[in-house]
């Protein structure tokens, strides 16, 4: 699948490995549109971007918001033929601890808003595609997910974040079979740890910390090299039904 000239939606775009996604595929040739709840962060890098960028507000558990969204990417010119979906969220508590079992509802959010959100714009994303003229391999579209290297080594406290992670890879492969009489692609990145917002907000001891413990490169990653990753499945034929570790060799430990 080519990058230049197709249209692109950008799931939880607005920063982090979004943002890198959605700058790299602009920069290859590709318009897009960002999705994100973040309405100022979502602008400011669309109106960074250019004309070939913009941004519509969007929940990823909200049918309708991202279904605008997937229309706006529809509309450009290309059609939609690439989906990123980088929206998710975090959460640490024990299964039991001193203050008792783990909040149900906290766990059943953090599974509705990472799982059943990708989910919601993969099918959304895929059935436009489903519309869009084959290319000269047959293709009509590819849809990248998130998942992290925590839905194979979830750490003590990650239940519900590696239970939501678990959930993308289990359905990367039904998914890809599903839709591959259709020419759509569905592949997952499990990202290791990255310097993203979430990771900005520790002390910079703690970030070096983090990066020690990657075997090679013994670094943080970055997220240009996530978005390096998407472009290479984009434009991969064979890349599909598959999960693809992005860690520099990190097997999280326990704790």
């Amino acid at each position: 699948m080519l990058i230049e000239g197709a249209s692109a939606v950008v799931a939880g775009g607005a920063s982090g490995l979004g943002a890198a996604t959605a700058r790299l595929l602009l920069d290859r040739g590709a318009s897009v549109v960002i999705a994100d709840l973040n309405a100022e962060k979502g602008e400011a890098l669309a109106a960074d971007l250019g004309p070939r960028a913009s941004f519509v507000e969007a929940n990823v558990l909200e049918p309708d918001q991202v279904q605008a969204a997937v229309d706006a990417a529809a509309g450009a010119e290309g059609g939609l033929r690439i989906s990123v979906c980088c929206a998710g969220i975090g959460w640490a508590q024990r299964t039991v601890s001193k203050q008792g079992p783990h909040d149900l509802e906290i766990f059943a959010n953090v599974v509705k808003v990472n799982l059943i959100g990708t989910f919601n714009v993969l099918r959304l994303a895929a059935a436009a595609m489903a519309a869009n003229e084959p290319d000269a391999e047959g293709e009509r579209g590819v849809c990248v997910n998130t998942a992290s290297i925590a839905a194979f080594e979830g750490q003590i406290g990650q239940a519900a974040y590696a239970a939501s992670k678990g959930g993308i890879v289990g359905l990367t492969l039904p998914a890809a079979r599903d839709l591959a009489g259709r020419g759509v692609r569905v592949a997952t990145i499990a990202p290791g740890l990255f310097d993203t917002p979430l990771l900005a907000a520790l002390p910079e001891d703690q970030r070096e910390a983090l990066g020690a413990g990657i075997p090679f490169p013994s670094r943080l990653g970055r997220p240009g090299e996530y978005a390096d990753l998407v472009a290479a499945i984009v434009g991969n034929p064979m890349l599909n039904g598959e999960t693809i570790r992005l860690d520099g060799a990190l097997r999280m430990p326990p704790r």
